[in-house]
């Protein structure tokens, strides 16, 4: 049953006041940053209101405009919706947490700017995630990609520059040429740009013409980072650690695995897809994305470059579990949007809390560093485990459903993929646990000082970081604003693999 209700535009609208607050307050950074917080509280509980409605197999709608008949910006929450708005708007109080603490520590300029954006992008989330048409959709869809660019470029020095354009390219550029194009042909078969469970197509419907749509709108997803449109996403790790935990885990990158299961379940169908071979073609794509990204992350140095190829990867994850077209497939994709967000913020996380406390950003550097912050490194070990998919922490349980999805669908190709993966996962995850912990740290030879390193090489390893001063002191667990977030996501992913059910139950019905 649908329900009209207010709660999906208050959920959706809370961010914009809480931006307003943000500037408002911007001479008093401890009021500045209470309205954050108090904002990102909000509208969690905003949101969490809604579980019941949707568990009870009821959809909340909200029509904001109607711009021409069937063409109106519209909000609709449903279970896929649901997961994503909960995942972002939970990871939203852990990450603003965070960031007051990363932020202080390296007393970070522009700061009322970067909490205005970061409130700016929750609310273009939200948005997406309850989006009841392509044109609702497509709006917030580009509201992301534009307000995340001076987070991207926060540093302000030419590599920040050099990756934002190329991020604003690669963006921008899919969804003028492929998605816009993918969405008119769509309302030109079906006369409408609504979501509808079980698809949008009429029977007897040109089969090319489908086909074709159904690849411009995978091309146009850029988001989602599968290969050969994902070179903006290592690019953009120059940004601050909490916006790499924004692009990674919270927003943007789920951003576009959403929208591909939005696309298969609502605009296509199971049963579409599967008349037209698409599921398999789909799955292919995603399998060679998942190989070359997780090889591609053995060959990095840099933490957070091979943080951003496994993120590459993770998200074929999602990709894959749909195009199964199996309900234990699907159930696990859709699974994955919540269990690599914890995990993945979880590490990312960690990388910045390293850079606090050592300014370490090389994985050959960090030899040892487990024995000085071992809440950190323990933190961080969980998320391995996670990506690595062992028991009992979240990311076990999305490999157990693919995997179950692979043999329901007699694919046993794919079944190869997702084991080969979690195999190239622990050889590019555990030497970095194993070096922290089992590795004693490495000492310069005797009578050779360390030489500074130059801002413009320094600010690109570390993630656009320029003119930050080498730490005083022995290295240790830095404040807790930073520790309590990271250890409290990796705990919640463990808990998350031992109690799935609300994830479990949302899934089911959106496969149902």
């Amino acid at each position: 049953m649908e329900i009209e209700s207010i709660k999906p535009l208050l959920a959706v609208a809370v961010s914009l006041i809480g931006a307003a607050l943000i500037v408002a307050t911007r001479r008093n950074p401890n009021v500045r940053e209470g309205c954050s917080l108090v904002t990102a509280i909000l509208k969690f509980l905003i949101v969490a209101s809604m579980i019941p409605a949707v568990l009870a197999g009821n959809t909340l709608h909200y029509n904001l405009i109607t711009l021409l008949p069937e063409v109106s910006i519209a909000f609709r929450v449903d279970a896929l919706g649901l997961v994503f708005a909960i995942t972002a708007s939970f990871l939203w109080i852990v990450t603003t947490l965070y960031s007051i603490g990363y932020m202080r520590s390296l007393r970070e300029h522009n700061q009322t700017r970067y909490y205005t954006c970061f409130a700016i992008t929750l609310f273009a989330t939200l948005g997406l995630a309850f989006s009841a048409n392509m044109i609702t959709l497509f709006l917030f869809y580009e509201i992301i990609t534009f307000i995340t660019y001076p987070l991207v470029t926060h540093s302000g020095t030419k590599e920040a520059y050099a990756a934002g354009n190329k991020y604003l390219f690669y963006l921008l550029a899919t969804t003028k040429a492929f998605f816009v194009t993918a969405m008119f042909l769509t309302y030109n078969i079906t006369e409408t740009f609504d979501f509808r469970p079980g698809g949008v197509f009429p029977a007897g419907a040109n089969q090319t013409v489908l086909i074709i749509t159904y690849f411009l709108f995978i091309a146009g997803l850029g988001k989602v980072a599968i290969m050969p449109f994902h070179a903006w996403l290592p690019a953009a790790m120059i940004a601050p650690t909490p916006v790499s935990a924004l692009l990674h885990a919270v927003a943007v990158v789920n951003a576009g695995a959403f929208c591909v299961l939005r696309i298969i379940f609502h605009v296509y169908g199971v049963d579409l897809m599967k008349e037209l071979n698409l599921g398999v073609m789909t799955g292919f794509l995603a399998s060679f994305t998942i190989i070359t990204a997780s090889v591609w992350a053995l060959t990095r140095d840099n933490l957070k470059a091979r943080l951003a190829y496994s993120t590459i990867s993770q998200l074929s994850y999602m990709v894959l579990g749909a195009a199964l077209l199996t309900p234990s497939g699907m159930a696990g994709g859709i699974m994955h949007i919540a269990n690599h967000a914890f995990a993945k913020i979880t590490l990312f996380f960690c990388a910045g809390s390293i850079y606090v406390a050592s300014h370490k950003t090389n994985i050959s550097e960090m030899a040892g560093i487990g024995r000085k912050m071992p809440w950190t490194m323990g933190a961080f070990a969980l998320g391995t485990l996670s990506m690595i998919g062992v028991p009992p922490v979240a990311g076990f349980l999305t490999k157990w459903y693919l995997m179950t999805g692979t043999m329901e669908a007699k694919e046993l190709g794919f079944l190869f993929v997702l084991l080969f993966s979690s195999f190239l996962n622990a050889l590019y995850f555990l030497p970095i646990v194993h070096k922290a912990f089992f590795e004693g740290p490495q000492e310069a030879p005797e009578g050779l000082a360390l030489r500074p390193v130059p801002q413009s090489l320094g600010a690109a390893a570390a993630g656009g970081h320029e003119g930050h001063s080498r730490p005083e002191g022995p290295i240790k667990e830095p404040s807790y604003f930073l520790v309590v977030p990271l250890f409290l996501c990796a705990l919640l992913s463990v808990l998350l693999g031992m109690f799935p059910e609300l994830i479990l139950d949302l899934a089911k019905l959106v496969i149902r």
